[in-house]
């Protein structure tokens, strides 16, 4: 076989059967037989239980992670960012560990509430927020919104006054720095939609601005830098720049601006060769950044906060699929085709998103096979796992997982070609429960109305 089409970092791993730690759930293992098991539960077993795909999420690992962050970072204030992926009960752990909710819609918001999530402890995010959106959030009072635009900033004045309330805003500076990820995802630098920019100089007309509105209490500044992001080096760089605003506001205003939330974007493994930040080192960092700034320019630091999303929910989900069509292309690599795709994983499609996967349903004993993972969709761009060496005996019926899928892919997924989105069944200590249950082709159809 041709290996001109392998990838350069792609090498042959030494068991197909493993299970790198950094990539899978910490409950992950393989039973004596070789099935899959997380939380104690067969991946055979959940599928003929729940059927394929299905999202499997390991809340005790979830968990851990989450009490892991409020420990690492016990001087922030950690807002998870429900983007990554948010339901009731992801809602009620956080709320339950002592973190905070960043969301960025109407509708996460109100998943957020219907959860009895604490209201004061949720940020609103968005670079679009409708009138009804930010209503919503004063009506319930959310304990901080961040503002992103000019026009924003002026209705959500209307809106205060209208309402007999004064929210605690941050506004979102555009810091110009392009951090090292996927341009879909890169959010601070200049030539892309979110926040207020530094170099024309409307990061510092907003910050003045809304301190003199009555409507409004500033309490800071907000960035965010992208997502995905592996070191520190584009965190230094933003911090230093969102520290010169307020130094320039003490200067001008005399008064010091309190919080500054540094936004997200920690990288996880997709891939057993990457190596992101620990939490331990970005905390570490974070701290010494802002020490360092606010020692230079003369400011006392202000109270910090981070939102972390992926890092926190990535590692904790797994995907389970059932192989339908195993198709070898002499000279170049083997085709294995699954029961999902595109529309419950986009991010290879997206954003060039690197995955991996085993065999689930038994151990192997073949040699590698260079093989891509494709779903069912009607689209050459419909890949699941890109460049990844399978058991070279790999066959209709098996099931495949593919680990690193909690962030992101139920957040994302959708109906192309009209394909119900699968379950999210959580697992712990042996016992699974349905957090999201599968759409049906009946909820499809109930959109239909002629």
């Amino acid at each position: 076989m041709l290996t001109s089409t392998q990838p350069e970092w792609l090498t042959e791993p030494a068991d197909l059967n493993a299970l790198p730690p950094r990539l899978w759930p910490a409950s992950a293992e393989r039973a004596a037989d070789g099935v899959l098991t997380v939380g104690g539960l067969r991946a055979d077993d959940l599928a003929a239980e729940f059927g394929t795909p299905v999202y499997v999420f390991d809340e005790a690992d979830f968990r851990a992670r989450c009490a892991e962050f409020r420990t690492v970072f016990d001087d922030f204030d950690v807002y998870y960012a429900g983007k990554a992926f948010l339901c009731r009960p992801v809602a009620r752990i956080c709320a339950e560990l002592g973190l905070h909710l960043d969301v960025c819609s109407l509708g996460e918001l109100l998943i957020a509430v219907s959860a009895g999530f604490p209201a004061e402890r949720i940020v609103m995010h968005g670079n679009n927020k409708s009138a009804a959106e930010l209503a919503t959030g004063l009506r319930h009072g959310v304990g901080r919104i961040v503002v992103d635009s000019f026009d924003e900033l002026g209705l959500l004045r209307e809106l205060a006054a209208e309402a007999g309330v004064r929210p605690q805003v941050l506004i979102r500076v555009n810091v110009g720095v392009h951090a090292d990820t996927h341009a879909n995802i890169a959010t601070a630098h200049d030539d892309q939609k979110f926040g207020f920019s530094l170099r024309t100089g409307d990061a510092s007309t907003a910050v003045a601005t809304a301190h003199k509105a009555d409507e409004l209490e500033l309490v800071g500044l907000h960035m965010h830098l992208g997502s995905q992001i592996f070191g520190l080096d584009s965190f230094e760089v933003g911090v230093r720049r969102v520290m010169e605003i307020r130094a320039r506001f003490l200067r001008e205003h005399g008064v010091s601006l309190p919080e500054v939330s540094l936004g997200g974007g920690f990288a996880i493994a997709y891939l057993d060769h990457h190596r992101p930040s620990t939490p331990a080192e970005i905390a570490a960092g974070l701290r010494e950044f802002t020490r360092r700034s606010c020692a230079e320019l003369g400011l006392e630091p202000p109270r910090l906060a981070i939102e972390p999303g992926r890092v926190l929910v990535g590692r904790s989900g797994i995907t389970v699929y059932r192989v339908g069509t195993v198709k070898d292309v002499a000279g170049l690599r083997t085709f294995v085709s699954v029961d999902g795709g595109m529309s419950d994983n986009i991010r290879p499609a997206l954003y060039d998103g690197l995955y991996t996967g085993v065999l689930a349903s038994r151990r192997s004993t073949a040699g590698p096979m260079l093989s891509r993972v494709v779903g069912l969709h009607c689209d050459a761009g419909d890949v699941v796992v890109r460049d990844d060496h399978l058991p070279a005996d790999t066959r209709v019926g098996d099931l495949l997982a593919v680990p690193s899928t909690g962030a992101y892919c139920r957040s994302l997924a959708n109906n192309f070609n009209q394909t119900p989105r699968p379950p999210v069944v959580a697992v712990r200590d042996g016992q699974a429960r349905v957090w999201l249950r599968r759409e049906t082709y009946d909820d499809l159809l109930a959109l239909e109305v002629e």
